[in-house]
């Protein structure tokens, strides 16, 4: 991979592990998670439908709104409502953590649509290694009153599982600027009653709206056109290693700047799930040949 293809590689792997703590700075502040997620949907549009109506414009998505519908709702509107709202009620570092089950959940659903090879033995030893890194996390750091917000990251990572399938499988046509552009501008619309309704009701502090700003524009746009940049630099296959990265910055930040606890789950079951998600989403390579990610 060339210089420029490292060098977007590095920023996608900060920038999609800034999310948990951005918004836990935000729900810290006393700003509603629906207007977080609102907010951030709202900026993101404003950046990226301008981008989207340079060179071919919109007119090439015509045919293809109802996948993209179908992306905005399963990529954005429920993941992000889900994790915002799960964050009040758990660290930015589980959070992240959960997450990083997205890769597994996806060689489960790849190899379910015939999209990939089947679950073999090593596959299906990944995926258990993996849940019982989910078992260790959940069963050390996860209390009574946390297990609804673990069950909706569970949701959340399906989601970011399912929503790149929709991308390969329906919208490989189309640009992807425009694609996500339209699918942000949609689920910017389904949320634009809560910048009224949720508008905070108290004095928020400045890292507060910071914070919305830069989900919007750093973790949603920027993220987006980042990545279909680093797609065409260096491909699909080595790109999936960035989910790899993105818990460790999560939880870095999390310990660091929130002062979260280094906690025994954390310890215990981040290696299990790491572990896991690499052998459940690697292919089998020809004989005398390593294993390669899909």
């Amino acid at each position: 991979m060339s210089r420029r293809g490292w060098l977007l590689f590095a920023s996608l792997s900060v920038i999609w592990g800034l999310p948990y703590y951005l918004i836990k700075v935000a729900v810290n502040a006393q700003v509603a998670p629906s207007f977080v997620v609102a907010g951030r949907l709202a900026v993101a549009t404003v950046i990226l439908l301008p981008i989207a109506l340079l060179g071919p414009g919109i007119r090439v998505l015509a045919g293809y709104w109802r996948p993209i519908a179908v992306l905005a709702v399963i990529e954005m509107v429920v993941p992000f409502g889900l994790l915002t709202w799960a964050e009040t009620r758990v660290t930015s570092s589980l959070a992240g953590l959960m997450i990083a089950t997205v890769p597994a959940i996806s060689a489960v659903c790849a190899a379910a649509l015939g999209l990939s090879d089947r679950l073999d033995g090593r596959r299906i030893i990944g995926l258990m290694i993996g849940l019982s890194g989910v078992a260790l996390l959940v069963g050390f750091d996860v209390g009574g009153d946390s297990v609804w917000a673990v069950a909706a990251l569970i949701v959340v990572a399906i989601g970011y599982a399912v929503g790149p399938i929709i991308l390969n499988t329906r919208l490989a046509k189309p640009p992807g600027p425009q694609v996500m552009a339209a699918a942000t501008a949609i689920a910017a619309a389904l949320y634009s009653p809560w910048l009224v309704l949720s508008w905070p009701a108290t004095e928020v502090a400045p890292a507060g709206w910071l914070a919305v700003l830069a989900l919007g524009a750093l973790c949603t746009a920027a993220a987006f056109l980042i990545m279909y940049a680093l797609v065409a630099e260096a491909g699909p296959t080595r790109m999936t290693v960035i989910t790899y990265l993105n818990p460790v910055v999560a939880v870095a930040l999390g310990v660091t700047l929130l002062a979260e606890p280094v906690t025994t789950g954390m310890v215990l079951g981040f290696p299990l799930i790491l572990a896991g998600s690499v052998l459940a989403t690697s292919r089998r390579a020809p004989s005398g040949q390593p294993h390669e990610l899909e």
